[in-house]
């Protein structure tokens, strides 16, 4: 019997993103390099692709994956309550809070970072949650991690401000949620 292999893992979190050429995209936290280099390739040369994360080991895992890619990436240390770039600098905020990041903050620090994100989005811009999610099947049985519950960031999301709340996606061990930053009012 022949085991199906996927040429590239990271397919799935770039297509949920919907990154593409020209698009400005920040991403908070980095517990996997190489996926993070994945999305920011896509942004090419008329893009710009910004990685902000908590610690050194963070940052390191961002120069390892921006490096085996050949991507560029410009990278940030601060806590995700605080992010350094400008107001409405970005068309996607991408967290990745497969490592926890998210999750082992309180209520209000989650809220805060959504907050922060959504200052640094353009109207109209969006945030998108990759999270953990339990796998089922053949996955469950093969898999060697035993996290705790998978965290839930739409109540985080829609306290932050965030409208359009959902889940797009969880499939292989990956939980894809979105929120919309509200656009501009017109009277």
């Amino acid at each position: 019997m022949a085991v199906l292999r996927r040429d590239d893992p990271y397919q799935l979190a770039v297509g949920m993103t919907g990154v593409k050429m020209g698009d400005r995209i920040v991403q908070v936290g980095c517990p996997d390099g190489d996926r993070l280099a994945a999305i920011a390739s896509k942004v090419g040369l008329s893009g710009r692709a910004v990685a902000i994360v908590p610690d050194d080991r963070s940052a390191a895992r961002v120069r390892k994956g921006a490096a085996r890619a050949g991507v560029l990436v410009e990278l940030d240390l601060a806590p995700p309550t605080r992010l350094p770039p400008a107001d409405a600098a970005f068309d996607l905020v991408v967290v990745d809070d497969t490592g926890g990041l998210l999750g082992t903050m309180g209520a209000e620090d989650c809220t805060l970072t959504v907050r922060e994100a959504l200052r640094v989005l353009r109207p109209g811009g969006r945030i998108m949650v990759i999270g953990s999610a339990p796998r089922t099947g053949l996955g469950a049985l093969l898999s060697r991690t035993r996290g705790g519950p998978p965290f839930d960031p739409k109540p985080s999301l829609q306290a932050g401000g965030c409208c359009a709340v959902r889940t797009l996606a969880e499939r292989e061990g990956l939980v894809f949620v979105e929120g919309m930053k509200p656009g501009v009012q017109q009277h």
